[in-house]
Formats: C-alpha cells, structure tokens, sequence
C-alpha cells in the first residue's frame, strides 16, 4: 500500500521512518511539508514532495493518507480524504476542538471512509500490562494519573488558531484515551483547573477529578512545565493496587504489604505497532486499531476539562 504522509517534522518523520524500515506492506510514496526541508528528505526517503498536501491527497498513486500535523487541519484534510475516497490515519488529538471532532467523525462515517486515530499510547507496554491484569483487581474503586514532561518547543504549540488547547488536547488526550482502553469504563464527568506558565497563550498545566461509569473516581495531573517527565498510573481495586510508569516501563501489583514486580517486557516503539494493525485493517485482515469515535470521545472529555475551567464545577462530558 502506497502511503502519502502530510506533516514530516519532528513526529512526521518517525512515521516515514518506521514506514520505510519496518512496515512490511507498506511503501512511502509521497509527503508534504511547508518547510524547504522536504526537498532533502524527499530525496532520502526515495518519494516525491509536496509544499501543499492538497496536492498529495490527489496524487492517484498515493492509496492512504496519515496527517501528522496541528489539529486545526484535520477536518480540511479528512474532507479531501473522503473526496478522494483515501484512508485515513490522523495523528492525535482527533481535532483542535470538539465541534471539528465530531465534524470529521461524521464526514467519514456518512462516506463510508476508513478513519483511524493516532492514539498510540495504547501500545505502551506498561499500558498493555495494565489493561490485562486490571480484572484482577476486582472492582475497580479510584485511580490516579499523570502524564509530565518539559515545556514544548513547538511554536505552534502557543498559537490557539493551529493548537486549539495546550496540554488539555495534546497531553491529556492521551491519558483519556488510555484509561477508556484500559478500563473500559467511559468518562461520565469532569471538575477541572488549569493554569499558565511559560506558555503565553494556551494552559501548560492540568488538573482534573474524574468520574467514570459506575461510580469509579479519579484524578489526572498533566503539564509541561518541570525539566522532568513521569507517566504514572495508579489503580485501587478490591484485591490490591496496581502501580506503574509508562515512561520508565516500570510496573507492580501490590497487595496488602507485598510488593510484586511485574515485567511489562522490553519497551517498544508505539507508531510500529499502531501501523502494522492498520495495515492489517486496510487489507481487510483485523479490526480498526483505533476507531474514528475513540479518538472522538477523548476530545469530548478535553472539551469537558476546558469548559469547567472556564466555569467552575462539574461537567458532564455528553
């Protein structure tokens, strides 16, 4: 399958690479980028290159699509996708802002296009460990999750036009989506706080309680302020705890005052894994690894976060 890849920056290029030197199936044959560095890497990469994406999604040789750019395109892009009848794979988060989410959702739906969402921490193996041995625990009571790291250095991380959000959509999103998966309980409610610190226009930190289907309550804290980073998750259930650290791959269950180490294997990058089952998708072998609507509902509880910020207490995400 002849991929087009719009949006070969920093994260951009990890999916050509990986397309290049380890997805059996798939070949890069065309990217876009605003930036005169397509040219070289065009030349590296052995495919052609497109200063507007437009004309990538047009390129009869080019049979599926990956946005990898700020979210506020998306919507335009998943529109020329269904116009052109192409897959399409849109990085994280789904859109700059719930309205486009549900935009983009719908448009693919009624066209009957194949729309998969970027939500790669699914693949983290902390992340798969968690998700089998959750059952475990028994009921599930409360939880907590953080996702730190440093300040971005994106320009367009302080531009509300392209971003929508700061870290709400584009740290958050990932630690929403990975609790859905994990847990398979939907998020009923949020109250939540955010603040400003070295970034000028959009909230650089997150604090949000939680409420989950049956009761189930948490708390998530992200932001990206500290020269650190952390990616903790923490579950209390009826037999015990589970403990561990998406960024260090560090994992243990906890019962009564036994700790238990529990080996999430070696750690593995996201976007190979994500690929692959996409590949299998397309090719009518497997199911939709991250569904259009997935990627819809953790938007849908960014959006919920912003608004209780904005107003004070609860509010349901809907």
């Amino acid at each position: 399958m002849r991929i087009g890849i719009i949006g070969t920056g920093r994260h951009g290029s990890r999916y050509a690479r990986h397309i290049i030197a380890e997805v059996k199936g798939q070949e890069l044959a065309d990217i876009s980028r605003r930036s005169p560095e397509r040219t070289a890497q065009a030349d590296e990469w052995g495919c052609r290159a497109h200063e507007d994406w437009r004309h990538l999604v047009a390129d009869d040789t080019v049979e599926a699509v990956i946005g990898v750019v700020p979210p506020a395109f998306n919507l335009d892009i998943a529109r020329a996708c269904v116009d052109a009848g192409k897959p399409l794979l849109l990085e994280k988060p789904l859109a700059a802002n719930r309205v486009d989410a549900e935009a983009i959702v719908s448009l693919c739906e009624r066209a009957g296009l194949p729309l998969t969402v970027g939500q790669t921490l699914r693949y983290n193996q902390v992340i798969q460990i968690f998700r089998r041995q959750l059952p475990d625990l028994g009921p599930l009571y409360t939880f907590s999750a953080n996702q730190r790291i440093e300040p971005s250095t994106l320009d367009w991380h302080e531009q509300p036009e392209l971003a929508g959000a700061g870290v709400s959509f584009h740290t958050a999103v990932h630690i929403f989506d990975a609790l859905r998966y994990m847990t398979g309980l939907e998020v009923d409610r949020v109250v939540a706080v955010t603040g400003r610190h070295y970034n000028a226009s959009l909230e650089d930190t997150l604090l949000v309680l939680l409420e989950m289907e049956g009761g189930v309550k948490g708390t998530v804290d992200c932001s990206k302020v500290g020269q650190a980073r952390s990616g903790r998750f923490e579950f209390v259930g009826e037999n015990g705890q589970l403990v561990g650290d998406q960024v260090f791959n560090t994992c243990e269950r906890i019962h009564h005052v036994n700790r238990s180490v529990l080996d999430p294997g070696k750690p593995v990058g996201t976007i190979v894994p994500l690929l692959r089952e996409w590949q299998d998708f397309l090719s009518g072998q497997g199911a939709n690894p991250v569904p259009g609507v997935d990627g819809l509902k953790a938007v849908a509880v960014c959006d919920a976060c912003l608004r209780s910020a904005k107003q004070g207490g609860w509010v349901d995400v809907g």
